[in-house]
């Protein structure tokens, strides 16, 4: 066994071990997955079943247009998916000129992805009809789903963010208020919108009724989509990115997501063999946080759509770099964190695996919660703000640009040994994702953590400015000691600033050990 069972952070779950399983961060999405895995279907049908049913049950976190990013493991190997979609044609330099930076609003609609990615995922592995996954979620939007407490919490926040967008209040606060939890909440428009789409296989969204309704509804508001933008959008299959660490191999997407932020970290950590210090250790954290801040240096300054990357992947995770950014890290001293990142935003993440060895690595997002603010209406679909991933900084390779992909924030993970699967893994929200794909990945190879308590565990996180904030239940020893080798610390943010985690690991007699994060109101369930 590669692991303890011990739970040593108070858990208020137990890892769940079954054939097959399913992990999200709500339960009418985790129970829409299982009931494609008993009616026939694989892990993929469950992973697309339970992430269309989340743009119901969890809409302040993701919806019909938004983006996606995914890894399958189909048994010979692993395929990557990139869902991301493209800025309008029209988008230049200048068009922000009168901006700061791109947050909501009709300026920040780029391509929403997730619907091709949906119907690629399921026309490439499915065993079901594209139709039959969409059951679970047509049903929660028409007859109404009972709202989750951590769902109700959020869609309260949201209430500031959108306050000026007609839209958002016409959708999503129906009675003037945002739902409470528990209330039975229906999304009749966004029902029949995602029978268009399984009946279409996607096509009504991007060639059809449904993508004239949206260039409409974009139109009004002033925005620079056309159809031809939406009809040109299509999904890439990608090699994942590849790197070492320890006995295992970590896979992440590349550029344009944030990915290769993970595969740096842990090139570096490499050369610094992590597991001689305890975990949660002052040392332990200190290394991990400086080769972090290292990975976001270079990933601020280089990382974007890959068409436009001055430096390749392979000279970011050239041995003599990363062997070179580890040379400048002192155990006894922080480093200066130089540069900052952008806002974060509200992500989903489901994994799901069945008996026959398929195992599926699926996120999407809205970016920001319920994303631009703007949702087409009678339609419910609500259009991200993605655009806001962009630069405005003249020169950068993420400069804002017509038919461009923006920087992504959203990462699946992924884990081989020996080119077997070993984990399918994620820790949605913003930049905390990349932070969080190290620090499963040191708990559970480095520490021998078994996943249930890895997502446990107290986190540290890096905010906006590369300022260090702890999680409740660190030892305040290793604060101080963190604070007196010159850490800058940040205020405390949100408790959805940690990240939720889901994490399915492949035993060696096949079984699997799922756990999903108590910070979300999901679980993990299988059979």
């Amino acid at each position: 066994m590669m692991f303890s069972w011990d739970l040593p952070y108070g858990s208020r779950r137990s890892p769940v071990l079954a054939r097959n399983v399913v992990a999200t961060s709500q339960p009418l999405a985790v129970q829409a997955g299982l009931s494609m895995l008993q009616r026939g279907g694989n892990a993929t049908d469950a992973a697309v079943a339970a992430a269309i049913a989340l743009t119901v049950v969890e809409p302040c976190s993701n919806g019909i247009g938004g983006d996606l990013f995914a890894m399958v493991w189909d048994g010979q190997g692993l395929q990557g998916l990139n869902g991301s979609g493209r800025a309008p044609r029209a988008w230049n330099r200048e068009r922000f000129d009168h901006l700061e930076g791109i947050t909501v609003g009709p300026q920040s609609v780029t391509v929403p992805g997730a619907v091709d990615a949906w119907a690629q995922l399921s026309g490439r592995f499915g065993n079901l009809t594209f139709a039959q996954l969409f059951e679970p979620a047509c049903q929660y939007a028409a007859e109404g789903f009972a709202v989750s407490p951590i769902v109700g919490h959020t869609w309260g926040q949201a209430v500031d963010t959108y306050h000026d967008s007609d839209d958002f209040r016409r959708d999503f606060l129906p009675a003037g208020r945002p739902p409470a939890v528990g209330e039975r909440f229906i999304l009749r428009g966004q029902s029949e919108t995602l029978q268009q789409i399984a009946e279409s296989a996607g096509e009504s969204f991007y060639r059809g009724a449904l993508a004239r309704r949206i260039v409409a509804h974009l139109g009004l508001a002033g925005a620079a989509m056309t159809a031809e933008d939406l009809s040109r959008h299509r999904s890439e299959w990608v090699a994942p990115v590849a790197q070492s660490y320890r006995d295992v191999v970590v896979h992440e997407l590349p550029p344009n997501s944030q990915g290769v932020a993970v595969s740096l970290a842990l090139g570096i950590l490499q050369q610094l063999d992590l597991a001689q210090h305890p975990v949660d250790s002052a040392d332990s954290v200190h290394l991990q946080v400086e080769a972090m801040k290292a990975a976001f240096r270079e990933v601020r300054r280089h990382v974007a759509d890959p068409d436009h990357m001055q430096v390749s992947v392979a000279e970011l995770l050239h041995e003599e770099a990363l062997a070179g950014h580890a040379a400048t890290i002192d155990l006894d001293r922080a480093g200066d964190p130089e540069s900052g990142l952008g806002s974060d935003g509200g992500t989903v993440y489901v994994t799901a695996a069945d008996e026959s060895g398929m195992m599926v690595s699926l996120i999407q997002s809205n970016y920001w919660g319920f994303g631009s603010g703007l949702v087409v209406r009678d339609a419910g679909i609500s259009l991200h703000n993605r655009g806001a991933g962009f630069s405005l900084e003249p020169g950068h390779p993420n400069l804002v640009a017509g038919g461009k992909r923006p920087f992504h924030t959203i990462i699946p993970g992924f884990v081989t040994r020996d080119g077997d699967p070993v984990m399918s893994f994620g820790v949605m929200g913003g930049h905390m994702q990349a932070q969080g794909h190290v620090q499963m990945v040191t708990r559970i190879f480095d520490y021998g953590q078994n996943p249930q308590a890895a997502a446990d565990a107290p986190r540290w996180f890096l905010d906006d400015r590369l300022r260090l904030v702890f999680e409740s239940g660190f030892p305040a020893a290793v604060r101080e000691e963190l604070r007196r080798r010159g850490h800058a610390f940040g205020d405390q943010p949100p408790r959805f600033a940690f990240g939720g985690a889901q994490l399915i690991y492949r035993l060696e007699n096949g079984v699997y050990c799922a756990a999903s994060d108590p910070r979300k109101d999901g679980h993990a369930a299988g059979f």
